[in-house]
């Protein structure tokens, strides 16, 4: 499985590649992201490291992340607008973790609301056969934008975290959902 492509927006989501070190370095530099991501990437050689770390992950078959391109009309090839990953997937393993972010440009306008749908379906349709039933989603509390894109795509709160330092620095919460989402 190489692409994973969206109708509204136009998104393909593609494994990362390491021409995308540059552009990615650009997008890193964004405040807002920083805040709340924990990817460490100031220069390309940083990039160039977060990339091989992605693509060995997908090679292990326990974490599948995708770049995040905007397409247009007459090509596959676009914009880069973000990141988001299938994680902590193992064999015969129940549940799994996603995760996103978006860039500066591409927020506000459905983007990681339409990725992460679109991952979340072909998740639990690539890895049914293993068991896989539950998506978990991570989040600190104060960040209400990602509340709010987690449960536009039906995973619901179950619980509040208590801040972890370094790798979580405030109480989060825990969304989760199902193979077969609540009902609306």
């Amino acid at each position: 499985m190489d692409r994973i492509t969206t109708q509204a927006p136009a998104l393909v989501l593609r494994p990362w590649d390491p021409a995308d070190a540059v552009d990615l370095v650009g997008l890193c530099q964004d405040p807002a992201l920083r805040r709340w991501t924990n990817t460490p990437v100031d220069d390309e050689a940083g990039a160039v490291r977060w990339i091989q770390e992605q693509q060995r992950g997908r090679a292990a078959g326990h974490r599948f992340a995708f770049a995040i391109v905007e397409t247009r009309a007459t090509s596959s090839e676009g914009r880069l607008a973000g990141h988001v990953v299938l994680k902590n997937v193992t064999p015969g393993g129940a549940s799994a973790e996603v995760g996103y972010w978006t860039a500066a440009h591409a927020r506000g306008r459905g983007v990681a609301s339409s990725a992460l749908r679109a991952l979340t379906d072909w998740a639990f349709t690539t890895f049914a056969g293993d068991g896989l039933a539950r998506l978990e989603l991570l989040h600190q509390v104060d960040n209400a934008a990602s509340c709010g894109v987690a449960r536009k795509c039906g995973y619901e709160v179950a619980r509040l975290l208590p801040a972890a330092p370094p790798a979580f620095p405030g109480d989060g919460h825990l969304h989760v959902r199902t193979r077969t989402p609540p009902s609306p």
